[in-house]
């Protein structure tokens, strides 16, 4: 008797313990905040075995909710229907329709200031002299005035260097999103007679991408995924303005383990097709010509409506018309709202791996289906295995887009 009463104790003690860890673990795993589509009411569910639903605050019972008021409300996350595991947000929308892209796009840049990508020395009288490092300039600052003056270009902050008659002058400039000001005293150059700061700048960028979704009731467009970052500080680059141009994908060079693989190809014409207006930690947004997707709109998945298991993506590896090639959702990070890794994907499809070997540069962006909704895009590549990546949340890009 007394070995049984230990069995049951042993037995009680490591199902408490279980189901602890299991609620601290989903409390902390799962997101605080919800959208739900205003159609379906509080459809919030997640696990196959586990079920995970939501209901709200102030009803009480477990019975299943089928609408819920317009606006935000207060829910309770369920374990299997009974035990609550914590209060979230959930905000009744109408689930947006979206035109699912896969179509390449040029990207072309312009800089809100001039970015700081290296510092060095001046030579003056035959020795070597740091003015930007003696202010406390740095490699990644933006520098946006000098005395007062705007500066919007590389050439712009040649000049006013150059034209000042005071030794010392007044920079401002953002480094981690703040403002910053300091004294600088120019050094005179022994190799070409002109006042200089000790650094390199950049005031543009250019590249090649792919547009995730086009919402045809307002023409914007989100795409990438992931931020424009300047090549050499890995910094995001602030923009002052941008153009969307089309492209001509003319090849691919094919990713393996360690090297990833790029899409090669070229601007189609000096003529925009649209404009860029952000560029953020999501991707890039801004408005486009209606034609550029000739695709459906299709709803787009709320986080809690992805699952893992077969999806698909459209991307374009030759010309300017996507494909469609199937992939597997193998990770979902429900509660990353704040990067673009919110899921693991591997690309299943024979034909895209004997093309590029999986994911390339150049294919971020590109939109990934779900049971026949805008899921997200695709975002980056494993440099050790090309055959998988990660992808973003559609629901993360929408919402930046709602600002434009």
């Amino acid at each position: 008797m007394k070995k049984l009463i230990k069995k049951f104790t042993f037995f009680l003690t490591l199902s408490v313990f279980t189901l602890f860890g299991t609620l601290t673990y989903y409390s902390y795993h799962l997101p605080d905040s919800y959208y739900c589509d205003s159609d379906s009411g509080m459809n919030i569910t997640f696990g196959k075995i586990l079920k995970i639903t939501a209901r709200p605050e102030n009803l009480s019972g477990t019975a299943p909710v089928d609408k819920i008021s317009s606006g935000t409300t207060k829910a309770q996350l369920m374990l299997m229907n009974v035990i609550p595991i914590k209060s979230v947000e959930v905000q009744n929308i109408d689930v947006p329709m979206l035109s699912p892209c896969g179509k390449p796009f040029g990207i072309k840049l312009i800089m809100d200031g001039v970015m700081v990508i290296k510092t060095g020395d001046v030579v003056c009288n035959g020795k070597n002299i740091s003015p930007a490092k003696n202010a406390g300039i740095k490699k990644g600052d933006i520098i946006k005035s000098v005395n007062g003056t705007e500066i919007t270009s590389n050439n712009e902050l040649e000049k006013a260097v150059s034209d000042l008659s005071s030794r010392k002058i007044q920079i401002v400039l953002i480094r981690d999103g703040k403002e910053i000001c300091t004294e600088i005293s120019p050094a005179y150059s022994d190799s070409d007679g002109k006042y200089k700061l000790g650094i390199w700048v950049r005031d543009s960028s250019a590249g090649i991408g792919t547009v995730t979704y086009l919402d045809t009731l307002t023409n914007t467009f989100g795409g990438l995924g992931h931020p424009v970052c300047d090549s050499d500080t890995g910094q995001i680059i602030p923009l002052s303005s941008g153009e969307v141009m089309e492209v001509n994908i003319c090849g691919v060079k094919k990713g393996i383990c360690g090297t990833p693989g790029e899409l090669q190809g070229s601007f189609s014409g000096p003529e925009s097709c649209g404009m860029l207006m952000i560029n953020n930690k999501y991707g890039v947004f801004g408005t486009i010509s209606p034609d550029f997707s000739a695709s459906e709109p299709i709803p787009m998945a709320l986080k809690q409506d992805i699952k893992t298991g077969k999806a698909h993506i459209y991307s374009t590896l030759s010309g300017d018309e996507p494909e469609v090639y199937e992939i597997e959702i193998e990770e979902i990070d429900y509660n990353t709202d704040n990067t673009s890794k919110n899921m693991v994907i591997k690309i299943t499809d024979k034909e895209l791996l004997k093309k590029s070997g999986g994911i390339v540069q150049g294919m971020s962006g590109s939109p990934i289906i779900q049971n026949g909704k805008l899921v997200g895009a695709v975002t980056h590549v494993f440099v050790d295995d090309p055959s998988r990546g990660y992808g973003i949340f559609c629901e993360n890009m929408y919402e930046i887009s709602q600002g434009l």
